[in-house]
């Protein structure tokens, strides 16, 4: 047994020597000593995207709300923004413009999507019509089709996605409460759920402030940042388990969370420097292009990238350390109690 022991120990001094070495060259980030100004600016943000929300700017696309969907043939080269400003000064109203191409006889297509309650009467199709067929005339714009969308079916779409999410949230907790079990996993987990809450509430600001409609594009970022938070969030409770092993009760929980995070923000924001590149860079080519379409998906993927680094550094390993003091604190009273008692 002893030589068993002998063999075993110089790689647990290896590994000590070498965390003990990585702590002693980065000097450890006081992110618990901030925690309280982190959740300050994220309760900020998060209720001025609210109020931003009920004051009129929270725009339900067309498969939410319900609407109408026109679309013309066109020919040549079509100018959105020149339809978009058509619209609005014909009718009043904001549309969604897309162009595309039909599968029946390969012609161009320009798709004009009004989200409303009541849909567009005949009328008010004719009288856009004619206004879009006098200022483009070049293009021979011709009606190609009309229908009204029910909101029932993005209804169903958004729940299907909602349960999606609380099925995976429910799974993560489970994942994290095994795995990391001896950091307390349960609490580690709901933390860690808290801070994806976080990020989505973060998705949702950017898309309330900067007006793009909740349609398909804002579940699709949700569902990607779900993976990309969870995984940089798992990393630093993997880290904080590891020094935990390493230097026992030497050192606070507060103490382990700021090495551990130390040790691993490099990690996570080159984990996500790559993709937030390759989206700013889709963000450029869009506002050149005037492409809005995929600007609703590529800018608000780089927001919730940006908040999945904050809160899985900042906000999740925070809000364990304050469960894990609030829970000492507890246990403290209670054997105080019971000593009284006796």
């Amino acid at each position: 047994m002893s030589k068993k022991k002998k063999a075993i120990n110089p790689e647990v001094e290896a590994v000590n020597a070498e965390n003990a070495q990585e702590t002693k060259e980065k000097k450890p980030l006081n992110v618990c000593g901030h925690r309280k100004i982190f959740y300050i600016v994220s309760i900020a943000l998060i209720v001025i995207s609210i109020v931003v929300a009920f004051c009129g700017r929270l725009n339900l696309a067309i498969q939410f709300k319900g609407g109408t969907e026109i679309t013309y043939s066109y020919e040549g080269e079509i100018d959105t923004s020149k339809v978009e400003s058509v619209v609005n000064d014909s009718i009043g109203q904001k549309a969604t413009v897309t162009t595309g191409e039909s599968m029946a006889d390969s012609s161009k297509t320009v798709t004009l999507s009004f989200a409303s309650e009541k849909g567009l009467t005949n009328s008010i199709q004719t009288k856009l019509t004619d206004a879009l067929q006098s200022e483009l005339k070049d293009n021979n714009l011709e009606v190609y089709g009309s229908n009204d969308v029910s909101p029932s079916n993005g209804k169903e779409f958004f729940i299907k996605c909602l349960v999606a999410v609380i099925f995976s949230v429910i799974i993560m907790i489970i994942y994290i409460g095994f795995r990391f079990r001896k950091i307390g996993g349960i609490s580690a987990g709901c933390m860690a759920v808290v801070a994806l809450i976080h990020d989505m509430l973060m998705v949702f600001g950017c898309f309330v402030i900067c007006g793009f409609d909740i349609d398909a594009n804002f579940m699709a970022v949700l569902l990607t940042i779900l993976g990309y938070s969870i995984n940089a969030t798992i990393i630093i409770y993997d880290r904080i388990r590891e020094n935990k092993r390493i230097y026992g009760r030497k050192a606070d929980v507060d103490e382990l969370v700021n090495m551990s995070v130390t040790q691993t923000i490099g990690r996570s924001i080159h984990t996500n420097v790559t993709t937030i590149m390759a989206m700013a860079i889709v963000c450029i080519v869009c506002v050149v292009a005037g492409v809005s379409s995929i600007m609703s998906f590529a800018f608000p993927l780089i927001i919730g990238m940006l908040a999945g680094v904050y809160s899985s550094n900042c906000i999740a390993p925070t809000l364990w350390v304050c469960w894990q003091e609030h829970r000492a604190k507890k246990l403290m009273a209670q054997a105080a109690a019971s000593k009284k008692k006796k």
